[in-house]
């Protein structure tokens, strides 16, 4: 099927042309297994509390925060209600302003943004990016560096003056290459207003056209060996940057998540491998048509291009003139974030999800320690990747991808990661978005945002066929929050306890499973969580990026949202809501932590915004802070 841009599919539809995905997952079946064990979901009745949260002490006999404690609630701001409003919503006592929009020049001699045109090649490269998604904050010296993903972009306003919204020339694909990637801007308040500072030095557009080194097991393998990079050592370009992860020696990781979309071939009877397939890779791209001025996106003259692409990219924000460098050892799939930790042991762990139906959640162990003050440069070089498998009597194991466990090589490993995962049998999850880790104990949470595909289908018996991997429902429209605790508090351990934070649903309109568990309520509730980042304190932020039409099953649950979680009580209060048709995503904190920073991105991605000044939608970091100035997290 030819992909229009006028009728552009998601990327999960884009992919699932190529490689339909199961109807069911094995963590769904594991969780239903363990909830009926337990004497949790029975008869189709509602959910408790006290099912899925862990070591919870205020949620005891189903009762959450009830009377007194609502009282001790640590969540201290009035909750944002629900609403489909097409601005930036947040509690009373708070404001917001705009940071940084799409297409704003990060230097004095680029152009002013044009919305009549999206602007050009050239001065796209000077400005920044599109549909911002994760991003870090680094101090140095007094001087704070932000860096920020551009995930892809909105064709109808980048392409403005195209009447489909498509690239027909050099010039539109150059521009809509440099669109994507990592923008790395310098950032200051002046008169209460956050703003970029123009001509920094540390001021940089990454994009799909940026040269860097791929590092790791796959380095110089033949899997990597192109025409343009006969010796397989520098790939070109990062895009599809999703979420992001942040090191404590210092630098910066941007994940490339659905980059499949981007190749196709002119010659439609070109031989597609069932690894290229199993990545969602086809004869059409999803309407970029970046091949129409660079060959290296056309399959049948450069088919091992895509095997560069995938991974996890290292960048180091405070050295503008450093390469940036893909990490193969930290594997090859649709990253969406980089949850890293330190062990006690002094080994880095990277916890890692592979954004679509059917696939793995995975870890990543450094082979060597990290030296507080020492040279960590290459910690991501060399280590172990592991995958996920959940049992229904809440424990698991993580399972580690070797020569000898897969009967594959390690660079092949690297390289067909999804591959070496099924052979190992690890357990298929509906979407494992952002991970994140709690700061104050070895507890890490993931975000299953849902698995929209997955119904009820009679098989040959007549019987309903089971749900199946963790969420006790049949269709997983609204998504869940699974967590687990490492044996013995120590993240390189091979074992964990697993249990669900917290299952979103629509109490308004069920009063069954699918009103989702019992910290969710008609005034808190929400659907789809994706973004996930803890603060200092140990709150977990909640973003989502699902349905917003307000009606049927997401009646009264508004725009996409900011949320924020007590782990120790589950208690879930609303923190922001979004402009029309966007997703929250990203967050990162001011030095002083009295500013908290925010992508909206997509605003309007079909028609329906003028956010956030009243004309052409544009993607924007947004900075949000308390009237009385103190701390957010």
């Amino acid at each position: 099927m030819s992909v229009k841009q006028d009728q552009m599919l998601g990327f999960d539809e884009h992919d699932e042309l190529v490689r339909p995905a199961a109807e069911v997952v094995e963590f769904e079946e594991t969780a239903k297994a363990m909830v009926s064990r337990r004497g949790f979901l029975t008869g189709g009745a509602a959910v408790g509390a006290t099912a899925f949260v862990m070591g919870s002490t205020t949620l005891a006999a189903g009762n959450a925060l009830a009377g007194e404690e609502m009282k001790m609630s640590r969540l201290a701001f009035e909750m944002v209600k629900a609403n489909a409003l097409d601005t930036v919503t947040v509690p009373k006592g708070y404001n917001w302003q705009v940071l940084a929009s799409w297409g704003e020049p990060l230097f004095s001699n680029a152009p002013a943004f044009d919305p009549a045109t999206g602007g050009t090649g050239a001065s796209q490269e000077m400005s920044f990016g599109d549909h911002n998604d994760g991003m870090a904050l680094f101090s140095h010296n007094g001087r704070q560096i932000l860096c920020v993903n551009n995930e892809y972009t909105n064709a109808k306003t980048l392409h403005a003056n195209r009447a489909d919204g498509k690239p027909i020339n050099a010039d539109d694909v150059r521009k809509n290459k440099a669109a994507h990637g990592v923008s790395v801007v310098e950032i200051a308040r002046k008169d209460g207003k956050w703003g970029i500072v123009k001509d920094s030095e540390f001021n940089r557009r990454i994009t799909a056209d940026t040269e860097m080194d791929i590092t790791g097991p796959a380095r110089g393998h033949d899997l990597m060996k192109t025409k343009a990079d006969p010796k397989g050592v520098v790939a070109k370009g990062t895009w599809n940057n999703c979420g992001n992860g942040q090191t404590p020696w210092g630098t910066y990781l941007t994940c490339e998540e659905n980059f499949n979309g981007y190749f196709s071939s002119s010659n439609k009877n070109f031989p597609l491998t069932p690894q290229m397939k199993r990545y969602g890779i086809s004869h059409d791209d999803r309407g970029y048509n970046w091949a129409l001025a660079d060959s290296r996106f056309d399959l049948s003259k450069d088919p091992q291009e895509p095997n560069r692409f995938g991974y996890i990219v290292e960048i180091d924000p405070l050295n503008p003139t450093a390469r940036p460098k893909k990490r193969t050892a930290l594997g090859r799939f649709k990253h969406e974030n980089a949850e890293v930790e330190v062990a006690a042991n002094g080994h880095v762990v990277v916890y890692l999800g592979d954004d679509e139906r059917g696939e793995f959640l995975y870890r990543f162990v450094s082979k060597n320690k990290y030296v507080v003050g020492g040279d960590n440069t290459d910690l991501l070089e060399e280590g172990t990747l592991y995958v996920a498998k959940f049992n229904e009597n809440n424990t698991g194991h993580w399972i580690a991808l070797t020569p000898k466990a897969t009967g594959m090589t390690e660079a092949e490993i690297a390289i067909y990661t999804r591959e070496a995962a099924s052979k190992v049998g690890a357990t298929t999850m509906d979407r494992p978005e952002w991970v994140a880790s709690n700061p104050n104990k070895a507890e890490v949470y993931c975000a299953l945002t849902n698995n929209k595909n997955r119904g009820v289908k009679p098989n040959a018996g007549g019987d309903e066929t089971p749900a199946v991997g963790p969420n006790p429902r049949v269709k997983n429209n609204y998504g869940q929050i699974v967590r687990w605790q490492p044996a013995n508090q120590d993240h390189t351990a091979e074992k964990f306890s697993w249990d669900l934070f917290v299952l979103a649903g629509n109490p308004a309109v069920y009063d069954d499973a699918y009103a989702g568990s019992k910290n969710v309520n008609k005034d808190n509730m929400f659907n789809s969580p994706d973004g996930l980042k803890f603060d200092k304190k140990g709150m977990l932020w909640i973003q989502t990026d699902g349905n917003y039409s307000n009606e049927k099953d997401f009646a009264g649950q508004g725009n996409n949202q900011m949320l924020v979680a007590d782990p120790e009580t589950g208690e879930i209060k609303r923190f922001l809501v979004g402009p029309k048709e966007c997703e929250i995503t990203g967050a990162a904190w001011s030095a002083d932590r009295t500013t908290m920073f925010v992508s909206i991105q997509h605003p309007g991605e079909k028609g329906d915004s003028v956010w956030p000044n009243g004309g052409v939608p544009r993607s924007s970091v947004i900075a949000i802070s308390r009237d009385d100035g103190e701390m957010i997290g």
